[in-house]
């Protein structure tokens, strides 16, 4: 069970932001999945839902009820059935929720739709996440229903709903203190396991071999499992960007890219590193990655208060495209292979996103039309790549099949900047260093 205070200083702040738009929140956690048949996947719950409350049970419903008298937090949660719970595990139960979670009242879920449209009477707008579940969102209309039928008896009914993107995301882009530590914890634990990564891979051991040391590492140390399906690509398999399968022998003269990171009480970490199988860089790659790492530290260097998102961008691939002129993979000059977008066959994608409860954190990337400043407290990854594809014949067949990505969690600072992954080794001989280890996965 989570500790109260942090989610709720998180209902408070959210709470502020509601009372100057007149609005009230309706915030669901997600519910259980099937995987097959009747098996179900690890729950995970929401991450607004969690941001919030703490709490990590299914089929729950958080209400934020500015100035309401009664109290300004209602959450509707499971009974306790001890017949249900042999089989699922204990539940918290609505008589402990408010003690335990801090919130002003509690109520069994089964009241939710019958309550909904008397709690939510008097306020103009409602914040709520349209579009993830359809049964609930025609739900969610019969309850304004009601309330419009009420309007000739003086009762003011929602005039528009409103996306969390306008109001808690930008609470959630923000990390306080305690949330930096958590996302800290997940930090080391993932330089824990991109280190023991690199120390067992060896010619002959499998992607899957990998993929479960990584695994294995996250939820030994704490975490809740991987911050999202972690990619263990080698070869030309590191040439496709999202590739998941892990399940492929690595071979030497190749190099392994590993996209993983850690979660911790929900908060994501992001790390990419690439790394060569036998433990030395050939020539071909040892340039490439160079040009990465180049580009990378370069983009990391220019994050501070005040410059834009895009900014980060613009600086990686500039540098990357450089690289490329200098290696003759493309033609032309530097600015010209930029205007002319000539290095996107070789980097398709753009340089970082946020990072928070959702690896993908949310928040706006624009304002007013203008890419984001970025402001202390904003986490972000910094991620530029190459990618020679296996079948590009516009190339010599040396650089065929060559993938690189390196990847870094970076806060925002007053200062400047802190790189909450720097301790994972990315420097070549660092890299090459950290390759001589054990190999015992070989054995296997």
């Amino acid at each position: 069970m989570s500790k109260s205070r942090p989610y709720a200083d998180h209902r408070r702040r959210f709470l502020d932001l509601l009372r100057e738009q007149d609005a009230a929140a309706v915030i669901f956690t997600a519910t259980e999945k099937t995987r097959n048949h009747d098996a179900e996947y690890r729950f995970r719950p929401d991450s607004d839902f969690w941001y919030l409350t703490g709490f990590r049970e299914p089929d729950c419903c958080l209400l934020l009820l500015p100035d309401r008298e009664e109290g300004e937090s209602v959450l509707f949660l499971r009974r306790r059935v001890p017949e249900e719970e042999v089989w699922t595990g204990l539940r918290l139960g609505v008589e402990r929720a408010s003690e335990v979670l801090g919130v002003d009242e509690a109520r069994p879920i089964e009241k939710l739709w019958d309550d909904l449209p008397e709690l939510l009477k008097g306020y103009r707008d409602i914040v709520y996440a349209l579009g993830r579940d359809e049964g609930r969102d025609r739900k969610m209309m019969d309850a304004a229903k009601v309330l419009r039928r009420q309007a000739r008896g003086g009762v003011q009914p929602p005039l528009e709903w409103i996306d969390p993107l306008e109001t808690l995301h930008e609470l959630r882009l923000f990390k306080t203190e305690s949330e930096l530590e958590i996302m800290r914890r997940a930090a080391a634990v993932t330089t824990e396991a991109h280190t023991a990564a690199m120390a067992e891979t060896a010619p002959g051991v499998n992607e899957a071999a990998i993929d479960g040391l990584l695994e294995y590492t996250f939820r030994r140390r704490g975490g809740t499992g991987a911050a999202y399906t972690n990619i263990v690509a080698g070869g030309a398999n590191a040439c496709i960007l999202h590739y998941i399968e892990n399940d492929r022998p690595l071979k030497a003269g190749d190099l392994l890219l590993i996209d993983a990171g850690c979660e911790m009480d929900f908060y994501a970490s992001d790390v990419t590193r690439t790394f060569p199988v036998d433990g030395h860089f050939s020539a071909e790659q040892r340039a490439l990655y160079q040009v990465v790492l180049d580009a990378q530290k370069q983009a990391i260097e220019h994050v501070r208060k005040g410059v834009t998102f895009e900014s980060v961008h613009d600086v990686a691939t500039r540098a990357l495209c450089a690289g490329l002129v200098e290696l003759g993979l493309v033609q032309g000059s530097v600015d010209e292979v930029v205007e002319s977008g000539s290095y996107r066959r070789f980097y398709m994608h753009r340089t970082g996103h946020w990072l928070g409860l959702d690896v993908h954190d949310q928040g706006r990337y624009h304002l007013a039309g203008q890419s984001r400043k970025l402001q202390p407290g904003m986490v972000l990854t910094v991620e530029p790549g190459l990618y020679v594809a296996p079948d590009d014949e516009t190339v010599e067949a040396r650089w065929r099949g060559i993938g690189i990505r390196i990847e870094d969690d970076i806060l925002v600072t007053e200062s400047g900047y802190e790189n909450l992954t720097a301790a994972i080794p990315k420097e070549i001989e660092d890299v090459e260093a950290a390759c001589a280890g054990t190999g015992n996965l070989a054995a296997v």
